[in-house]
């Protein structure tokens, strides 16, 4: 078989591992696999009938090509947000235009399903997020044989308990909160830390709950500002180094507001994320008089190289996705269900994004975790 890996979305640690694990699998049984590079938007712009479009785009790999690749973080194939199902005029390669001048978003299915047949390419590997599983669930529907690997640090896809980068993003988030602690003390400050979480508050959770801040605001549960700010105050005055740290999620909102969003909607209709903490941290001045320290941590989360268990998972899946093509079971999604490996149908992504379990992990009266039973729980809580 013409085996296809590709990597959509944001980009994580481990996607590199997945990458050569992949490929090393399916080399091991005699299968060639090339490499689609920018994500979905590799088959979008890629003109069969133009050489210089499918070399630009499409990349062999080997055993050889791949070898040094998961010594570092990122994705060689580099990555996207495209979705050649919801295609802007701005977006759109000049071949497939057509003289066009309307300003409609194009379902361009048709075209990447012709560029598969066109390439030979038997069965596709994609790895991303809900964003870009939804485009692999969709060539399933059209009958492309799929095998789908979970990837975001928000670690919010249905199926699977993990996906891969999320244990990293997750670290680092510790790392750099016990970090902020010396100048929130050294200056008896409040510290509001936002982290990366459109719809699932689990990073904002997570970390807070392991690095051991005071509070922790999550998507889920609209806040309200005095009343944070009671809390953060008399978390400041017990705390004898007179500091008050917090974490929140990009994708939080105050009691009646909505998301802080700006910036033009990218193609699966998200709106750029960010602000929600630096208005927190002026709400917090203003209210309490007291000095704040905003951090938005941001692509640090995403960035450099993954942590062991994200190289576990990473490859795992990648070995489990490589062998479900193999064996010609498609139209599935490798997971972590219940700390086993297993795979599921990949219709499970059409459930949405995956958010925290409020009641089971949240106070929502002190906005902060509150694991009330850990025995039965996926490792993450979630």
């Amino acid at each position: 078989m013409k085996i296809g890996i590709l990597t959509g979305g944001g980009d994580v640690p481990g996607l590199n591992a997945c990458i050569k694990a992949a490929t090393m699998r399916a080399a091991e049984e005699g299968h060639e696999v090339v490499g689609i590079r920018r994500g979905w938007e590799g088959l979008l712009g890629c003109n069969p009938d133009d050489p210089a479009t499918v070399g630009a785009r499409v990349i062999d790999l080997d055993p050889g090509s791949v070898r040094t690749i998961d010594r570092t973080g990122g994705t060689i194939l580099h990555t996207s947000r495209t979705n050649p199902a919801r295609v802007r005029p701005s977006e759109e390669p000049e071949f497939l235009k057509n003289g066009r001048e309307d300003e409609e978003t194009r379902d361009h299915t048709p075209h990447v399903l012709n560029v598969l047949d066109r390439l030979g390419i038997d069965a596709l590997i994609p790895i991303g997020g809900d964003d870009t599983l939804s485009f692999a669930l969709r060539l399933h529907d059209e009958g492309v044989p799929v095998v789908a690997i979970p990837k975001t640090m928000d670690n919010d896809v249905h199926g699977t308990d993990y996906c891969i980068g999320f244990s990293t993003a997750i670290t680092r988030t510790v790392i750099f909160i016990h970090q902020l602690r010396t100048s929130a003390g050294s200056h008896e400050r409040l510290a509001v830390v936002e982290v990366f979480g459109r719809y699932s508050g689990e990073t904002s959770l997570v970390s807070a709950y392991l690095s051991g801040v005071d509070r922790a605001i999550i998507s889920e549960v609209p806040f309200d500002p005095d009343k944070l700010a009671e809390l953060l105050m008399q978390d400041k005055r017990g705390n004898p180094s007179s500091y008050a740290m917090m974490t929140i999620s990009e994708g939080a909102t105050m009691v009646g507001r909505e998301m802080v969003m700006g910036g033009t909607a990218d193609a699966y209709g998200h709106l750029k994320l960010g602000g929600i903490g630096q208005l927190t941290g002026a709400a917090l001045k203003e209210i309490t008089g007291e000095g704040v320290i905003y951090q938005q941590i941001g692509y640090l989360m995403r960035s450099g190289s993954p942590d062991s268990l994200d190289l576990m998972v990473a490859i795992n899946f990648a070995v489990m996705a490589a062998d479900l093509v193999i064996e010609g079971n498609f139209g599935r999604l490798v997971a972590l269900r219940n700390g086993n490996y297993a795979n599921v149908p990949i219709g499970v992504t059409r459930q949405g994004v995956k958010r925290v379990d409020v009641g089971a992990l949240y106070d929502v009266e002190q906005y902060r975790p509150k694991i009330r039973h850990v025995d039965g729980k996926p490792m993450f809580l979630y």
